[in-house]
Formats: C-alpha cells, sequence, structure tokens
C-alpha cells in the first residue's frame, strides 16, 4: 500500500521560501510519476509540478514556472516542491501524488501540507 506523507509547510511572508517534503513507501517508485497540487479555499484543486522518479523533464504550472522546483531524492524515497519568491496567491493546501506513468491518473495522494503566505 502507497503511502505519501507530506511536511514543510507554514506561515510564511510573501518573497520567502519553503521547501515541502512527501516521503513516499509502500512501492518501487522508480518508474513512477510524480506530481505536487494545490486547493486553495473555495477552489479546485490545481496541479503545480510533476516529474518521474527516474528523472527526465520536470513540468510546471503557468503560475509557478521560475519560483518553484520539484525534484527527488531516490536514496530518501522523498519528493521535494522547493518554492520561492512565495506570493499570498500560493496559499493553499499543498497534496503530493502518484501514478504509474503519465498515461493514468493519479491514484495515491497524501494528507497535504497548508502553506499560508502573507502579505
Amino acid at each position: 500500500q502507497v503511502q505519501l506523507v507530506e511536511s514543510g509547510g507554514g506561515l510564511v511572508q510573501a518573497g520567502d521560501s519553503l521547501r515541502l517534503s512527501c516521503a513516499a513507501s509502500g512501492r518501487t517508485f522508480s518508474s513512477y510519476n510524480m506530481g505536487w497540487f494545490r486547493q486553495a479555499p473555495g477552489k479546485e484543486r490545481e496541479f503545480v509540478a510533476s516529474i518521474n522518479w527516474n528523472g527526465g523533464r520536470a513540468i510546471y504550472a503557468d503560475s509557478v514556472k521560475g519560483r518553484f522546483t520539484i525534484s527527488t531524492d531516490n536514496a530518501k524515497n522523498t519528493v521535494y516542491l522547493q518554492m520561492n519568491s512565495l506570493k499570498p496567491e500560493d496559499t493553499a493546501v499543498y497534496y503530493c501524488a502518484t501514478r504509474t506513468s503519465v498515461f493514468v491518473s493519479y491514484r495515491d495522494w497524501g494528507q497535504g501540507t497548508q502553506v499560508t503566505v502573507s502579505s
């Protein structure tokens, strides 16, 4: 059974940085695709970034391109989301998710971590 546990959220000011972590267990993830999503109050969940666990090009939403970086640490089975130059509109609950390939939907999700950016 896949388990994803996010951490690293918090309350920061605009312009600050945060690094979110997603610790994965329960599978061999080497061929999986990992994603970060977020959901702000009253809004639908939206895609933030994704990357294949075994490397390859990362993909970003336009709203975070140039500010956020997704990466993996295979030794730790952990996916990171480095968030720089945070804006109040980045405030949301951030979720990590995994899928077996880019051709299927994300199936397993973490519980989320809150990120709040004050102006």
